[in-house]
C-alpha cells in the first residue's frame, strides 16, 4: 500500500526573502528524498513520456532555451539546464509570472535529494493566498512523483478521486497547514499567514474561495 501520510513528513518546506529582477519575492521551496538515483529521477522529471504518468502531460521544445507548456496549466521558457542535477523554468500561468528551479543531487547509493523552489513576486496574488497556493500544487506533484517511483509503469494516482476523497482533502488541508507554520517562521506576520492558509484551504478542500493555483 501507498503510505501517504509519509509524503506529508517526508517533505521540509521553507519559505524565505530574496529579490528577483530586483524586486522583493519569495522563495516558497520543497525538499524531500527519493529511493532513487539522481540520473533516473532527472529523467521521471524531464521525459514527456514519464511526466505524463506522473505530472501531466508537456509539450513544446524541451531543451535550454526552449519553450514548454503543461497542458491547462503554466507555460515558459527553459532558462537553465545542467542534467542531472539543476534546471530552472519561467512559470506564466492566467497572467502571472513567475519562477520554478530544481535541483537534484545523490543521497548515498541510490538515493536521490530534490530541491525545488518557486519563487514568487509580492503581487496580489501572494498577498492574499501567501505560499500555500503554490506550495499545496507542488506537495500533489511530489505525492504523484512519490507514487510513480513505487509504482508500476502504468499506475498513477487517480487526481479527481484523490481530491474528492477524506484522504485527499485532509492530506491538502494538513499541506497548507505546514505552510502556514513555514511562513511564520521566516518572519511572516502571524494572522495574515493564518488568513492565507484559510484561503487555501478552502481552495484545495472545495469549499469555496477562487484562484490559488
Amino acid at each position: 500500500m501507498f503510505n501517504l501520510e509519509s509524503c506529508l513528513g517526508a517533505v521540509t518546506r521553507t519559505v524565505s526573502e530574496l529579490e528577483r529582477e530586483g524586486k522583493p519575492a519569495r522563495n516558497v521551496t520543497l525538499e524531500r528524498s527519493y529511493d532513487t538515483t539522481p540520473e533516473d529521477l532527472w529523467d521521471a522529471m524531464t521525459n514527456p513520456e514519464r511526466l505524463l504518468r506522473w505530472f501531466a502531460p508537456v509539450s513544446g521544445e524541451l531543451k535550454l532555451g526552449g519553450r514548454y507548456q503543461i497542458k491547462d496549466n503554466a507555460g515558459g521558457l527553459i532558462t537553465e539546464c545542467v542534467p542531472p542535477h539543476y534546471f530552472s523554468v519561467t512559470w506564466e500561468f492566467g497572467g502571472g509570472f513567475s519562477w520554478v528551479e530544481l535541483r537534484l543531487a545523490a543521497e548515498g547509493e541510490d538515493r536521490s535529494r530534490l530541491t525545488l523552489s518557486h519563487i514568487c513576486p509580492i503581487d496580489d496574488h501572494w498577498k492574499k493566498f501567501g505560499p500555500g497556493a503554490v506550495g499545496v500544487g507542488w506537495d500533489l506533484a511530489l505525492v504523484g512523483l512519490a507514487f510513480h517511483l513505487s509504482a508500476s509503469d502504468t499506475d498513477r494516482i487517480d487526481e479527481n478521486a484523490f481530491s474528492a476523497s477524506n484522504e485527499g482533502k485532509s492530506f491538502m488541508a494538513d499541506c497548507s497547514e505546514d505552510w502556514r507554520r513555514a511562513a511564520v517562521a521566516a518572519g511572516e506576520n502571524p494572522s495574515w499567514a493564518e488568513e492565507a492558509a484559510k484561503q487555501v484551504t478552502a481552495f484545495y478542500t472545495g469549499s469555496g474561495l477562487q484562484g490559488a493555483e
